[in-house]
């Protein structure tokens, strides 16, 4: 089931209002954040318009977070973060997804909660493209 008026269903503009879509997974959707104060944050957005993990089978929600490990680990071989957070909110955008935050020692909020959007860095096409290969070929 998709919800049109859902940017992760819709895809096109509106998500493109913050994300840029890498490859569909096998149970989800992967997309880099634009915003990348934490450089490789990406979001690992469910495949239909559910809310929560409840909303799904225990098989559904095991291939989830099988989806959510496979991009963990192709952050770590790709950017080599000290950390990586995960946030699963939904407050206000109700479709089941996880920002996947890579954080480092040395960086950006090292040590506390990540911003949803502290729209401070972003970057040229060029530079999406080439975390977006660095991405892919770790996955």
């Amino acid at each position: 089931m998709k919800d049109n008026n859902c940017p992760y269903c819709a895809g096109g503009e509106a998500l493109a209002k913050f994300g840029i879509k890498i490859c569909d997974l096998d149970v989800s959707q992967l997309i880099l954040f634009k915003e990348q104060s934490h450089p490789g944050r990406c979001i690992v957005a469910y495949k239909d318009h559910v809310n929560e993990m409840v909303d799904i089978s225990e098989e559904e929600r095991n291939e989830f977070i099988s989806d959510v490990n496979r991009v963990a680990k192709a952050l770590h071989a790709a950017f080599k973060p000290d950390k990586i957070n995960y946030g699963a909110y939904s407050d206000t955008l109700c479709h089941l997804h996880m920002h996947i935050v890579p954080k480092y020692k040395d960086g950006y909020e090292w040590g506390g909660v990540f911003a949803m959007n502290p729209a401070e860095k972003f970057l040229s096409d060029e530079e999406y493209e080439e975390l977006i290969s660095k991405i892919k070929t770790n996955l």
